[in-house]
């Protein structure tokens, strides 16, 4: 059973039964402190404090931080290129999609997506069980996009992030847009996801996650 608990911003603590994954490491100047994780493995989606920082990170974690293909401790990951910005990096530059292998499920970490996805990066990713999206708008997806791509890609789960909490130091759209864009007018947060794909429906659900920082 894999275990997801949300640090913050784009940041996850990700455990699987043989690796810990951190992603998108953050500095204090986010807002939200300093990180105090320990991990095998290290993603970046992009180059900014918000999501690069290692100093967080206790342990000597494999960082990834490019396209491409990997296998560590167990964990298959998969780096696909796309853009900060829906003007072709023009305005923000590359940004790491990572696909997980993680147990028995596919997990999909978008760091800051900026645009909807084509038909070469949604081949590329395929199934989706669980996908972390961002929602909040600035450096990524709006809510209204953040809809858009979980259409393309029909993920079993969805756990919103880099959504404005009150905490950080970046205006950002709060989860409210998000989940009216969904259609849903309540929800309950929950300390952490556990699942396996066997506990996974048909249809799309979107899991709210608390803040453990």
């Amino acid at each position: 059973m894999a275990e997801i608990t949300w640090l913050g911003h784009a940041c996850f603590r990700l455990k699987g039964k043989d690796a810990v994954i951190i992603t998108d490491p953050y500095d204090k100047s986010l807002g939200l402190g300093t990180l105090n994780q320990k991990a095998d493995i290290v993603t970046i989606s992009h180059e900014h404090p918000h999501h690069s920082t290692l100093s967080g990170v206790k342990g000597e974690p494999f960082v990834v931080r490019s396209p491409g293909e990997y296998e560590v401790r167990g964990v298959f990951i998969t780096g696909v290129w796309t853009f900060a910005d829906n003007e072709g990096g023009k305005e923000r530059g590359r940004n790491n999609v990572f696909l997980f292998h993680l147990d028995d499920l596919v997990v999909c970490h978008l760091g800051a997506l900026g645009h909807t996805l084509n038909s070469q990066q949604l081949e590329a990713l395929g199934d989706v069980d669980v996908l972390m999206v961002p929602v909040g708008g600035h450096t990524a997806l709006t809510a209204n996009r953040a809809t858009e791509v979980i259409s393309q890609l029909e993920p079993k789960v969805v756990v919103p992030m880099h959504y404005g909490t009150g905490r950080e130091q970046v205006t950002l759209d709060t989860l409210d847009t998000f989940m009216k864009e969904m259609g849903l007018k309540e929800w309950e947060a929950r300390d952490k996801l556990s699942v396996r794909s066997s506990d996974l429906g048909e249809t799309t659900q979107v899991m709210v996650l608390e803040t453990r920082v």
